[in-house]
């Protein structure tokens, strides 16, 4: 019995190592379906709704130039802010260079060894290519998209039909796990989107607020930029906290002003996704901080910032599948939430 669970448990091992690796390797054919399937479990409603009195293919129309719209403004405001701040670093490249060589000096006098390998390696001239490479990579995104579109296109066509095919293939309890589970992600992943977006939205306001009030340079822009990545967990918020930061002590050239802006951001960030956005969310959506933050990391790893993005709805909705099945439901117990209606009914 013993030498059977060795075997697969090693088996397991195997495969899991197997379909990382393909997730890997195959980032350009995964990731596009990945992405598709959540826009598919976004817009179904609205495509259903649509085509209740409309045709189909109108119907979907309408949701394809919907979808493209908001992803078009998204991006649009995105590379304002980000195109804004990196043509004021471009700008004043020598300020910067000169406080960062200062900095450097400092650390190196009290014995901070590291400083002086850190600059032979790293300068402001070096963060600029850096940005100028991420805007050049725009190309890569558009085709990424035009894939995106075409999957979401032909999967809005065929969610009905392929759910006729999984009543009528597989086994009731086994098409009840795929057809429940996909309908409770899909509502999972619009709350999550709508809570997400609420939040970015409430961050990005007081961002722009602390911005304005500091005297901040670029205070709409700051506020643009904390708006759009607050969506992605952790390396988001870490982000839209630490440049505001770095170009504070730049602009102010204080110390005691960039702490004042840091600790500033950092009560924003704490108070609006450390303590309004759980409770908002609600347990239908909790999920372990650690499994949180190691999705993040693990699937900014396999498919860069998308994967960052994408992260926690691929845990959500691998949760919610889990709950389907008494022999996983301990995972989403351990991982997530129980349920608490399920809690509540099993309660002595």
């Amino acid at each position: 019995m013993s030498t059977d669970r060795t075997q697969l448990t090693f088996l397991g091992l195997i495969a899991a190592i197997a379909i990382v690796a393909t997730l890997y390797l195959a980032t350009s054919i995964f990731a596009p379906v990945a992405c598709a399937l959540f826009i598919i479990a976004i817009v179904w409603p609205l495509q259903q709704r649509l085509q209740s009195f409309l045709p189909q293919l109108l119907a979907l129309a309408l949701v394809v130039c919907i979808t493209v719209a908001v992803f078009f403004v998204f991006m649009s405001i995105t590379a304002w802010g980000f195109g804004r701040i990196g043509r004021s670093l471009i700008t004043e490249a020598p300020r910067f260079q000169h406080l960062y060589d200062q900095a450097a000096t400092w650390l190196e006098g009290h014995g901070i060894v590291i400083a002086g390998l850190w600059a032979e390696h790293f300068n402001v001239r070096w963060l600029i290519r850096t940005l100028q490479g991420v805007t050049g990579r725009l190309n890569t995104t558009i085709s990424f998209w035009l894939v995106v579109i075409v999957y979401v296109i032909l999967g809005l066509l065929e969610v009905e039909t392929i759910a006729r095919k999984i009543r009528a293939l597989l086994s009731s309890d086994a098409a009840r796990v795929l057809i429940d589970g996909s309908a409770q992600t899909a509502s999972k992943l619009r709350r999550y989107m709508l809570i997400r977006t609420i939040m970015s939205i409430a961050t990005g306001f007081m961002v722009w607020a602390l911005a304005t009030v500091s005297g901040l340079q670029f205070a709409t822009e700051w506020g643009v930029i904390a708006f759009t990545l607050n969506y992605i967990p952790f390396i988001g918020p870490f982000i839209a906290t630490l440049f505001p930061t770095l170009y504070a002590l730049a602009q102010f050239e204080s110390l005691q002003a960039a702490l004042f802006v840091f600790a500033c951001l950092n009560i924003i960030q704490f108070v609006i996704g450390s303590y309004i956005e759980p409770r908002v969310a609600g347990s239908a959506l909790a999920v372990s901080p650690f499994i949180v933050l190691f999705s993040v990391f693990f699937w900014a790893y396999l498919w860069g910032l998308f994967g960052a993005f994408i992260g926690v709805p691929i845990t959500i909705a691998a949760l919610t599948y889990c709950s389907q099945h008494p022999s996983t439901r301990w995972v989403a117990d351990l991982l997530g939430a129980p349920d608490e209606k399920k809690a509540v009914t099993e309660a002595p």
